[in-house]
């Protein structure tokens, strides 16, 4: 069974969203760094495929989180994009890739 995010929380100060799974692991990640992963087709285009790191051409800012199911977050971001959808192994999966990913020791 994969991990679940049991807690989703927005750090406007720091620009960050702060994740904690049911196994303790926890990961900061910048909505910069969010923007730049976002999944959204928009985003992205429809070309599918693997889904790479794309930085912002400014500072982002994540106007809203909100829970999608018990799957993800859809998020609105500064830079224009609004329906981006992080499913929760995603966003694991960007902590993974990015050296974000905190587990418990």
């Amino acid at each position: 069974m994969r991990p679940a995010v049991i807690e989703a929380r927005r750090t406007p100060e720091a620009r960050l969203l702060r994740l904690t799974w049911d196994d303790g692991a926890v990961a900061e990640l910048s909505y910069d760094l969010l923007q730049g992963y976002c999944p959204c087709a928009g985003c992205r285009g429809h070309s599918g495929g693997e889904i790479t790191y794309l930085p912002p051409k400014q500072p982002i800012t994540a106007l809203s989180l909100a829970p999608v199911g018990n799957y993800g977050l859809a998020t609105i971001f500064t830079g224009g994009c609004n329906s981006g959808i992080f499913s929760f192994d995603w966003l694991r999966e960007i902590a993974t890739k990015e050296n974000k990913l905190v587990l418990p020791s």
